[in-house]
């Protein structure tokens, strides 16, 4: 009867083993960040000057000296990714244009130029004729301009269904 018991058991343990076993690799596997992440450590690392920080609610906000505030939003239902900036001034200096420019490229995956020429293309619609709200498409990319008594922004996204 022990004999039995034995034979039994063992299957039980070669189970029990390589269960362990698996459970040890999958364990022993590295965390991985998310896409969101990744973009954020590209901008900080292929942009000068800019620093990543905290991330509340799908969104990372970034810091550079020229932007009083950039912020990168991570993927929801309604759109990919975006890209938001404001200028400390009412006229965006040459370097914020830049700067939301180089990131809007590293994001989407577009030539630096393009992204840049649609920027000043944005606020440069924005004044008496047009208004001070602008929306504009430029090469699959939503962008709105907003210039407000003392500072600017720009928002630059791709929908969900592109």
């Amino acid at each position: 009867m022990i004999v039995v018991s034995a034979a039994l058991s063992r299957p039980r343990r070669a189970a029990l083993a390589a269960l362990a076993l698996a459970a040890l690799t999958l364990a022993a596997s590295p965390a991985r960040a998310d896409r969101c992440d990744d973009l954020a450590q590209q901008l900080k690392s292929q942009i000068d000057s800019v620093s990543v920080g905290k991330t509340v609610a799908n969104v990372i906000y970034l810091s550079h000296p020229a932007a009083k505030s950039l912020r990168l939003g991570c993927p929801s239902r309604t759109f990919k990714n975006e890209v938001f900036g404001i200028a400390p001034s009412r006229k965006p200096s040459v370097a914020f244009q830049e700067v939301v420019a180089s990131a809007a490229a590293i994001v989407f995956t577009i030539p630096k130029s393009d992204t840049l020429r649609g920027v000043k293309r944005c606020f440069s619609r924005v004044g008496l004729l047009r208004g001070n709200d602008i929306k504009t498409r430029f090469r699959r990319l939503d962008m709105r301009c907003i210039r407000g008594k003392a500072e600017s922004s720009i928002s630059i996204s791709r929908s969900n269904a592109e």
